[in-house]
């Protein structure tokens, strides 16, 4: 099922060991290799530092916020050897520039579709351009359709020629 980045964000996590919160978290980690979402940021209740929460330790993930076996389920940022590098480059999806492989803007990201089972991004929001947004709305970019992610930008695929629709011939 997919979900959007907002419904995932400033909920909180709740241990199955003593039924109460232990974290809220308040932002994702994301793998800009290959769009998965790592992890998440989280503000630990008790002591207020910013602990990790992988997304192999959650054990549901309900619209009320995500349940972990206890407290240990977060780590410190300098304990997850493997996601060293995807933390150090706090790569963020929203506000990139979108454009297309020959260089036409499209337009920022907006938001992105999560599919929870797996955790990769599988659809992103683009807003478009004032003027475009009058003729055109959002636009829809599915994963498939990337071409490149870089620091500073998204490269997708040409987008189809959009043909204005047109009324049949009348027959006399």
């Amino acid at each position: 099922m997919l979900h959007l980045s907002a419904t995932l964000l400033n909920k909180p996590v709740m241990s199955l060991r003593t039924g109460a919160q232990i974290a809220t978290v308040y932002a994702p980690i994301i793998n800009p290799d290959n769009l998965k979402l790592e992890g998440f940021y989280c503000k630990d209740r008790f002591s207020n530092k910013t602990l990790i929460l992988v997304y192999q330790d959650i054990r549901e993930l309900l619209t009320k916020g995500y349940v972990v076996n206890d407290r240990d389920s977060l780590s410190e940022p300098e304990d997850l050897i493997r996601l060293k590098d995807v933390i150090n480059l706090n790569f963020n999806l929203i506000g990139k520039p979108v454009v297309t492989v020959n260089k036409s803007r499209v337009g920022k990201v907006n938001d992105y579709a999560v599919e929870v089972e797996t955790m990769y991004i599988q659809k992103l929001y683009v807003s478009q351009s004032l003027l475009k947004s009058f003729t055109g709305g959002n636009l829809s970019v599915d994963r498939n359709q990337i071409n490149e992610i870089t620091d500073t930008k998204i490269v997708i695929n040409e987008l189809a020629a959009s043909n204005p629709a047109t009324a049949p011939a009348a027959i006399i």
